[in-house]
Order: C-alpha cells, then sequence, then structure tokens
C-alpha cells in the first residue's frame, strides 16, 4: 500500500525500496511526484491506496494524478449539488438526510451503514464502456478502469472540500473502489475502534483502492 506518511517529496535523500517480489504484500515507499492531490492539504488530507492503484495510475513511475483531461465528468459535477449532512452519529448525502434519521443503535455497524447508504456508482457518472460477457456480468477495461479511477479520486477531492462545514466538526473517510465490473465512491465517518474502518488497503487483490481521510483542524484539536 502506498502512503503518504512513508513518502518522500521529490529530491530528499533516502534509499529507495522496492516491493519484494516474494511479498506481494509489503508495502513500497516511493517518491511522491510533484502535483499528487494529497499534498495539496498537508495535514488536513491524507491519501492512501494500494499498489494495484498506484500502478494503474503511474505513480511509481513518476507520474502525477492530477485531474481527469477534460475536468470532471458533469455526471460527477452534478453529483456535487447534493451536500454532506449529519444527523446524530451518522453522516450520509443531504438528500438522504430523512433515512439517517433512522440510523441504525450506536452498538451497530454504522460504518458499513453508512458505506452502504452513500455508494455511488462512478460509471453512471462518467463515459466509460460497460460490456456485458455472455453470462450478463458487466466487464472494464483496464484503460476505463484507470478512467474511473482519475474521476473518482477528482471527486472525492471535490467533496473533500464540503466536510469542513459539518456540524459538529467530523472526520470523514472517503473511498474509491474500481475493478473489472465496476467503480464506487463511498463515505462514512472516522471511527477508530470500528473494524468497518480496515485501512490494510493490500489485502483486496482484485480492486483498485484509494483511501482518502479529511480530518478538520477542529476535530485534530489544532
Amino acid at each position: 500500500m502506498l502512503d503518504p506518511s512513508v513518502a518522500r517529496a521529490p529530491g530528499d535523500s533516502g534509499d529507495r525500496h522496492a516491493e519484494d517480489p516474494g511479498d506481494p504484500g509489503r508495502v513500497r515507499e516511493s517518491e511522491w511526484p510533484s502535483g499528487v492531490p494529497f499534498a495539496i492539504m498537508a495535514g488536513v488530507l491524507t491519501m492512501r491506496m494500494n499498489d494495484a492503484a498506484a500502478d494503474l495510475l503511474g505513480i511509481m513511475n513518476g507520474l502525477a494524478v492530477a485531474e481527469p483531461p477534460g475536468g470532471l465528468s458533469p455526471g460527477l459535477r452534478e453529483c456535487l449539488t447534493d451536500g454532506i449532512v449529519r444527523r446524530g452519529e451518522v453522516v450520509t448525502w443531504e438528500s438522504d438526510a430523512e433515512r439517517a434519521e433512522r440510523a441504525p443503535a450506536a452498538q451497530d455497524d454504522l460504518t458499513s451503514w453508512e458505506r452502504t447508504l452513500t455508494s455511488l456508482h462512478l460509471e453512471d457518472h462518467v463515459p466509460v464502456d460497460v460490456v456485458l460477457d455472455d453470462e450478463g456480468a458487466p466487464w472494464i477495461s483496464e484503460e476505463d478502469q484507470r478512467t474511473l479511477l482519475v474521476h473518482g479520486i477528482a471527486f472525492a477531492l471535490e467533496f473533500g472540500k464540503g466536510v469542513h462545514a459539518l456540524e459538529p466538526p467530523t472526520a470523514l473517510r472517503l473511498v474509491v473502489d474500481v475493478n473489472e465490473t465496476n467503480g464506487t465512491f463511498r463515505f462514512s465517518r472516522i471511527r477508530p475502534a470500528d473494524p468497518g474502518n480496515d485501512t490494510e488497503l493490500d489485502g483486496y487483490r482484485h480492486s483498485r483502492i484509494v483511501m482518502i481521510d479529511v480530518e478538520p483542524a477542529r476535530v485534530r484539536g489544532d
């Protein structure tokens, strides 16, 4: 998993460690190219991704993830007009605020509940080809998976700007998950003790996953 906490800025000294071929789950350290979005809000926003996502985006080859060619798709831009709300212990889309009032009790898995309710299918809003195989299962090419991933990251960064307006102040985890059948964006509160907040991304072998944490200063105590 590629993590900004171990990435070095261009020009920094230090050994560069390649992934051990005999250990497919090993974390790789690499120089982080200038222009990669997480640096925009250093100390407030952090980004992690698994090796599969880093490979698809070309991060290890020094290619920066900026914004999609032509900008964010109109479909995703429209989705940004639906704001974020917090109701009690849960967060969701503003359009689902009424459902949030009926969230399960605090002892239930609120993180999974939030992620299910907030899940957004990227392929419904980004111009990619989804082909159905002989059994009717969807399939997305690697090139279009990359398109979904880039748009998903750009969408998440724009979406994250609205987190700072939440009252009471709330830290959110945004997840972009792309594979050969679909791509999704979802969000939930960061609950450190919740097993649903798993940050070991390289266990997901068939998905390209990017996780973005947005923690407003008032939450961090700055």
